[in-house]
């Protein structure tokens, strides 16, 4: 969903980062969906004073107290109905929904299924992460069967909700996925949610590090997930696998995993955003049974509820005139209350005239008590990693060599500039993967005779992941902590290597930080 600009409008990340402190735990992908929001708002052209972030309640809910933009912390739940009053009051606002998958499919799925059915102009971004992860740990309408948790001790026994299948009852006009361990896919899908123009519905799978940390692994862990993802693209066929050996087929009604050298390409499924039956199909296919679809599944334009609504209110202002609500209140039926009996008085406004103290009952002594104890206060230091950028490193030098260059050149460059990784280029200079200590050590090591017949490219980690130097210190620790790297290259916009950071440079940035702030 986007709004036209009457002028050029030039936005930074920066300009979309509020002052507060970051209130998230540790590790949560929360900080991955904050700063690829934060990446992607600036490309948009939309000025932070028409901007809005609209939440309910839940950790996602934090979300609009981390924008710099305008934003409301609604009630549980409400965040869609607040939205679409919004949305018909001043339809030249780019509006945004974050929930969760507690907040919007439990006490919030009926104005869910409303917002969405009526096609108004907003972008829903819903945070699953199959659990009640601020009310510490209960099972959530997302939560698998069987799913043991507070207050499912033997295992919850409910049939959980598919959020993209509840939103293609909806009728939704555009429905994606994406998940918080991949940044780059991330960044796109939000993008493309943000140029739809109506309700568009983004599910973003997401770990609770605290009370379901294990809940999409294998969708997070760079060794297994491109055989568990489908990367959807309009027009293409739908093929996946890390040697892209497999696709989907229908056998009649039902999806099939086919392996390519088994069928035919014309068999395999080709990906058309504009089927509503396909992608009702890709969204009942269920990890672990089917590869969990990612990217755009449906996109197609059907008229926005705020642009029909308006229209018919000028058409009715040209029949009709200006409407005047006075009039309004007078044309119906009235009546006048000569004489109205006094209620009687309560017992309590009764104890209160007599002064006594009203008794506080029925509340948990606990609960009162936590009640009073001082707000705690982030440090500084927590703050650190979330206001300063990758750039505050000082990130080394990247060393490359080319993606032809052999493994007995690759490794003798290691070993002169004693580093733990290189960075591997095509011709254009473009990152296209990563060597390190690790793949020495378990894929060369004792494993191949000669090094200097023996390419790169089949031992290195392709398609690393990668990150820009303005983005905050706080993803690349997240990134560190989902998949256990120790370092990770920087590119710039065109994909060329700018530096790289290892998980030593932060640490002694923080330390030095930390003794600045003990000082």
């Amino acid at each position: 969903m986007s709004t036209a600009a009457t002028e050029e409008i030039t936005l930074t990340r920066k300009d979309f980062v509020s002052d507060q402190t970051v209130r998230w735990c540790p590790g949560c992908g929360d900080y991955s969906i904050l700063a690829q929001m934060q990446r992607v708002l600036p490309a948009t052209g939309v000025a932070k004073e028409k901007t809005v972030f609209i939440s309910g309640i839940g950790c996602s809910s934090r979300f609009p107290y981390y924008m710099n933009t305008y934003g409301i912390h609604s009630i549980h739940g409400r965040a869609p109905a607040l939205a679409t009053g919004l949305a018909i009051a001043n339809p030249d606002l780019t509006i945004w929904v974050i929930t969760g998958d507690g907040d919007g499919l439990s006490i919030g799925g009926n104005h869910l299924l409303h917002a969405i059915r009526r096609n108004v102009n907003l972008n829903i971004v819903l945070f699953n992460n199959r659990i009640y992860g601020l009310t510490k740990g209960q099972y959530s309408p997302t939560s698998r069967p069987g799913t043991v948790t507070k207050s499912s001790p033997m295992g919850s026994v409910e049939q959980p909700l598919n959020p993209i299948a509840v939103a293609m009852a909806a009728e939704a006009t555009f429905v994606a996925r994406s998940i918080d361990s991949h940044p780059q896919h991330l960044a796109a899908t939000l993008e493309r949610a943000a140029e739809h123009k109506g309700a568009s519905f983004l599910e973003i799978y997401q770990n609770c590090v605290i009370f379901n940390p294990n809940e999409w692994t294998d969708l997070s862990d760079r060794k297994n997930r491109d055989d568990s993802i489908l990367y959807l693209e309009h027009g293409k066929h739908m093929i996946f696998g890390k040697d892209r050996d497999k696709g989907i087929r229908l056998n009649g009604f039902t999806p099939e995993v086919v392996s390519l050298d088994e069928v035919d390409l014309d068999d395999i499924l080709v990906h058309d955003a504009t089927s509503k039956p396909l992608a009702s199909i890709l969204g009942s296919m269920e990890f672990p049974d089917y590869p969990a679809a990612m990217g755009v599944i449906r996109d197609v334009r059907k008229p926005d509820y705020a642009g029909e609504l308006i229209g018919q209110v000028q058409t009715a202002q040209e029949q009709r005139g200006a409407g005047d609500l006075n009039q309004l209140y007078l044309a119906a039926d009235l009546w006048t209350v000569e004489e109205r009996e006094e209620a009687e008085e309560r017992e309590i406004t009764s104890l209160a005239s007599d002064g006594d103290e009203m008794p506080i009952t029925g509340l948990d002594e606990e609960y009162i008590d936590e009640m009073d104890k001082p707000e705690e206060v982030l440090s500084d230091f927590q703050d650190l990693l979330v206001t300063n950028t990758l750039a505050e490193l000082n990130p080394k030098v990247p060393i490359t060599v080319g993606k032809r260059s052999s493994l007995a050149r690759t490794v003798r460059q290691m070993n002169q500039h004693n580093i733990g990784c290189m960075l591997v280029t095509d011709e254009e200079n473009r990152l296209v993967g990563i060597f390190t200590e690790w793949d020495v050590l378990n894929r060369v090591a004792g494993l191949v005779d000669d090094l200097t017949q023996e390419t790169i490219t089949d031992y290195m980690t392709a398609d690393p992941l990668t990150l820009k130097e303005d983005l905050p210190i706080a993803q690349a620790l997240n990134l560190m902590s989902i998949h256990g790297f120790r370092h990770l290259p920087l590119v710039d916009d065109g994909g060329q290597p700018t530096g790289i950071v290892s998980f030593r440079d932060v640490v002694g940035y923080l330390n030095e930080a930390l003794e600045d702030m003990t000082d």
